[in-house]
C-alpha cells in the first residue's frame, strides 16, 4: 500500500494514521463531541470527483473498506470506523445551478439546510429542507430527510429528480427513477450504509409560502400527558399545512419560577402553519386555541420566515455538545408517550436535554410508502435528545438516557437512521425499514458492491 501514490494522484488533502493534521482530519468536523475511539488509517478529504474516484479504486486496489463523511452531523457518528479509508467531501459546497422558471436546483452536498433555504427564498422559492440550521444536505438526504412542512411537501428524499454518485467501481454515473433507478432507490433512505457517494443531488424546488406563522404554548410538565392526548386526538382535524410538536425543554426565563418545583422543565407545544395568505394560516392555527387545559404562557400566529424558523431550532440543539440520541416512530397518541417518560423529566442529569414529539397533521396520516428506501411513516415520531457539555457528566447522562428509550420502546415502531445509535445498537438499523424493503436493500449492495468496498451498517465498531 503506498500511500504517496494516492496523495500524488488527489487534488486534495490526504494523511495517513501518524501524519500531522491525522487527529484534526477525523474528529475536527464532528458536531457531537462525544467521540468514540475509532480511527480510519487514511483519509481522503476530496477536492472533486476525480479525487472520490482515485481514492475508490485506491481502497479496492488495497482491499481497504471505505467510508464517506458529509458534514460530520450524524449523533453516534458512523463515519468513525475502526480502519479502511474515509473519503471527506466537505469540500463539495457549491450550489451548481437553480433554475427558477422551472423550479429545479442541482447542488453539492455539503451546504446547510440554512444556506439552501436562504439561497432559495431570495428568488421565491423554497425546499423541504431539515430543521438544524447546520445540518448538510448528504446525510439528510441518504437518511430521507426529516422535513419542514412535511405533510405538505413529504421528506426531503422525494423530491429529489435525480443524484450524481461514484459506485464501488469507481465510476460517476446519474441515477434516477429511469437511470441507473435502483442507486436512486437505495440513496433515498440507506442512510450510512449506502454503497456509493453522492456527489451532486438535483432538487424539486416549490414556491416560497407567502404566510409563515408560528404558534407557541407553555403549560405546567404535569400538564403534558393531557396536552399530548388531545394534540393527538385533535391532529386528524388539523390541517396538514401545520407543522405540530410537543417539547419538554427549560422554561424560558419568564416561566422559571413557576417551573422551579420540576427541575426548571416545562411543556411547550409550537405549531408552524406554511400558507399562502395570513387569513388561510390564522385559520389553520386556530385550533391550538382549543386547548383543555389553560397554557402558562401563549403567543398566536406570529409571521415568520426560514432564518427565524433556524434561530429557533438552532438553539434547542446548541453546537459542541456531548449527546445521544434515540428518535422513533410510532403510531401511539403521544399523551401515552409522556406519560410513560414522565416521572424521569424532574431527575434528568442536563438542562440541555430535549424530548421532542412532532406529530403529523391532518386526515392522511400515516402516509402511503413511496418507491423509495425510506420506509417509516407513522403518527408521531420523536424522543429523547440527551445533551451536556462536560465529560464528567457522561455516565449519569448515559444512564438517564437509556432510561428513557426503555420506557419509550413499547411505543415505537421503527427508527430513523439520521437520530438513532445505530454504533450502540445496531438492531435499529434493521428496525428503520419494512421487511421487505430491508431484504431489497441487502440484495442490492450484494448486486452493486460484492466485494463490499463500502463499510456497510453494522463493520468497523467493535473494539480492537
Amino acid at each position: 500500500m503506498n500511500i504517496d501514490s494516492l496523495k500524488k494522484m488527489c487534488k486534495g488533502t490526504v494523511v495517513a494514521i501518524g501524519d500531522p493534521g491525522f487527529q484534526e482530519a477525523i474528529h475536527g468536523d464532528l458536531w457531537n463531541k462525544l467521540v468514540p475511539d475509532r480511527a480510519p488509517q487514511i483519509v481522503v478529504k476530496a477536492a472533486d470527483e476525480e479525487d472520490i474516484i482515485a481514492a475508490v479504486k485506491f481502497a479496492r486496489a488495497n482491499k481497504l473498506k471505505v467510508v464517506v463523511r458529509g458534514g460530520g452531523h450524524n449523533w453516534c457518528q458512523p463515519t468513525l470506523r475502526n480502519g479502511g479509508l474515509l473519503i471527506d467531501i466537505q469540500n463539495f459546497t457549491k450550489v451548481i445551478s437553480i433554475d427558477a422558471e422551472n423550479r429545479r436546483a442541482v447542488i453539492q452536498p455539503i451546504i446547510s439546510n440554512r444556506d439552501v433555504q436562504n439561497t432559495l427564498n431570495a428568488v421565491g422559492l423554497a425546499f423541504p429542507t431539515g430543521h438544524c440550521p447546520q445540518v448538510k444536505a448528504s446525510g439528510y438526504f441518504l437518511g430521507g430527510g426529516m422535513a419542514w412542512n412535511p405533510t405538505v411537501w413529504g421528506s426531503g428524499a422525494e423530491s429529489l429528480e435525480a443524484i450524481e454518485l461514484v459506485t464501488a467501481q469507481g465510476e460517476l454515473i446519474k441515477a434516477s427513477e429511469t437511470e441507473n433507478p435502483d442507486y436512486f432507490w437505495a440513496a433515498r433512505g440507506a442512510g450510512s450504509g449506502f454503497f456509493g457517494v453522492v456527489t451532486k443531488y438535483y432538487l424539486k424546488l416549490y414556491t416560497l409560502p407567502k404566510a409563515i406563522q408560528g404558534s407557541v404554548y407553555y403549560y405546567r410538565l404535569e400538564d403534558a400527558p393531557a396536552i399530548g392526548r388531545w394534540l393527538g386526538d385533535a391532529a386528524p382535524k388539523i390541517s396538514p399545512s401545520v407543522e405540530l410538536s410537543q417539547f419538554i425543554v427549560q422554561a424560558p426565563p419568564k416561566l422559571q419560577e413557576q417551573a422551579a418545583g420540576q427541575n426548571g422543565w416545562i411543556c411547550m407545544v409550537t405549531a408552524t402553519v406554511f400558507e399562502n395568505t395570513p387569513e388561510a394560516a390564522s385559520a389553520a392555527l386556530q385550533p391550538l386555541e382549543q386547548s383543555p387545559v389553560r397554557p402558562l404562557s401563549s403567543s398566536f400566529g406570529t409571521p415568520l420566515d426560514f432564518e427565524q424558523l433556524f434561530d429557533s431550532s438552532g438553539v434547542l440543539w446548541p453546537e459542541g455538545v456531548r449527546a445521544r440520541v434515540e428518535a422513533t416512530f410510532s403510531n401511539h397518541n403521544p399523551g401515552e408517550m409522556m406519560r410513560a417518560v414522565l416521572p424521569l423529566l424532574p431527575r434528568t442529569p442536563s438542562p440541555t436535554t430535549v424530548l421532542l414529539f412532532t406529530i403529523f397533521c391532518g386526515p392522511n396520516v400515516p402516509a402511503q410508502q413511496k418507491d423509495m428506501a425510506l420506509s417509516m411513516h407513522s403518527k408521531v415520531y420523536g424522543g429523547p435528545w440527551t445533551m451536556w457539555w462536560d465529560a464528567k457528566d457522561d455516565a449519569a447522562n448515559t444512564e438517564w438516557h437509556q432510561e428513557m428509550i426503555t420506557a419509550l420502546r413499547p411505543y415505537n415502531l421503527g427508527y430513523y437512521l439520521g437520530e438513532s445509535d445505530t454504533a450502540a445498537r445496531p438492531d435499529n438499523v434493521v428496525q428503520a425499514f419494512t421487511a421487505e424493503k430491508w431484504r431489497k436493500l441487502c440484495d442490492l449492495r450484494q448486486k452493486y458492491d460484492p466485494d463490499r468496498v463500502f463499510f456497510d451498517y453494522f463493520d468497523g465498531f467493535a473494539s480492537q
